[in-house]
């Protein structure tokens, strides 16, 4: 795989960053899977490119509820794990698919950290990415209870927007231009940033999401955003919201309309589709396992659908890899870092969670397990430290 490591963090030089502690390699060596398209002198130079907010999470567990107030809890459940947009970057990098993140980041200890986990573990391409002096990383607390979690977060809007360090040459100062990639993910509660419409009228496709509207208006601009969008990914509640149905069935109907491919995802219900450019319908059940955590499921879910999109696989297989993701990232408190790699998939089948007729429906996925993968097995994976080290 080629190289896509950022640069070392402002205010740290290349030598000071050389003499530092290694970090581990969660996935082996991290090669790309085969049938992804990634070759040749007119392939792109990623597979995925994407921008945001990256949170520091900190996740604690083992909790028999919310402390009451006046009270303290203790608990030696604690995970550290980069949150926010790393969640999909981390969950696309493990699959061997080329990632590029622009994200603004903070010069404190924990803006540090998640540089070097990014980018030296998770081999998360931040050529885009800034350090910004004086800002402080967001954080969030979260709470794991029962089947439930609380969250606590702190932030500050940044100096520079994340949308804002990626423009055309013309673009604002310190901008750097788009990657040429084959997808690009963005986010549609505010409008498709300029970079995603360069990018789109250059060939690649656009991947959207959302997330909650904590108006509750489900303000119908949201709708009008597909335009300049290929595969949108809601789930459930917001895609009935926001075609104001009453089931998930009339809301697929209703966006297929609007957008070419879309999925709308059902948690423990699975995922159906509609891809209108080939007329292919599907749905696929989730994956039969013990949840112990959901934070980051939805976006392990796109990585797996943009994986198997960029294979160019039928929409049924499409849909039933991007569970078979989700699901084993839930078997794991961890958010970002519970995202699987293909050591973990390939050797899921021999765990004995879930009955032989239902491992058939993932068949068709061995061809594409890197044989580096298949050698290193789960036990490579990196998971959420307890501490920052």
């Amino acid at each position: 795989m080629t190289d896509h490591r950022g640069a070392p963090p402002a205010g740290v030089s290349a030598g000071a960053a050389a003499s530092a502690p290694p970090m581990t390699e969660p996935c082996a060596r991290l090669a790309p899977a085969g049938g992804v398209p990634g070759a040749g002198a007119a392939a792109p130079d990623l597979d995925v490119f994407l921008t945001g907010q990256v949170f520091m999470d900190m996740i604690f567990t083992g909790l028999p509820g919310l402390p009451p107030p006046g009270t303290e809890l203790v608990t030696d459940g604690l995970g550290s794990a980069p949150g926010g947009i790393a969640n999909i970057a981390v969950a696309m990098s493990r699959l061997g698919l080329r990632t590029g993140l622009a994200a603004p980041f903070g010069d404190d200890m924990f803006g540090t950290y998640l540089w070097r986990t990014l980018a030296e573990q998770e081999s998360v391409g931040l050529e885009w990415s800034r350090r910004i002096p004086g800002w402080s990383t967001p954080v969030t607390v979260s709470l794991a209870y029962a089947s439930d979690r609380s969250m606590v977060t702190y932030t500050r809007p940044p100096p520079v927007p994340a949308d804002e360090l990626v423009a055309p040459p013309s673009g604002p100062d310190g901008a750097t231009a788009p990657p040429r990639s084959a997808t690009c993910f963005v986010d549609i509660d505010r409008p498709v940033p300029g970079w995603a419409l360069d990018m789109r009228a250059a060939g690649s496709l656009v991947f959207a999401d959302l997330g909650w509207d904590p108006t509750e208006t489900w303000s119908t601009d949201v709708l009008d955003r597909l335009a300049d969008v290929d595969v949108f990914l809601p789930n459930t509640v917001e895609a009935m919201a926001y075609t104001r149905t009453a089931t998930p069935e009339d809301a697929l109907a209703a966006l297929a309309e609007r957008v070419p491919v879309v999925v709308v995802k059902r948690g423990e219900r699975g995922a159906i589709a509609i891809d209108s450019t080939t007329g292919e319908r599907a749905e696929a059940a989730a994956l039969p396992v013990r949840a112990l955590d959901p934070t980051g499921a939805g976006d392990v879910f796109a990585a797996g659908f943009v994986f198997g999109t960029l294979a160019d696989w039928p929409l049924d297989q499409r849909l039933h890899f991007a569970n078979l993701c989700a699901g084993l990232s839930v078997r794991h408190y961890s958010g970002s870092l519970g995202a699987p790699c293909w050591g973990e998939v390939a050797s899921f089948g021999e765990s004995g969670e879930v009955p032989p007729e239902v491992l058939e429906r993932y068949a068709f996925v061995v061809p594409y397990i890197p044989e580096t993968e298949l050698e290193s097995g789960p036990d490579s994976v990196a998971r959420a430290e307890p501490t920052l080290r």
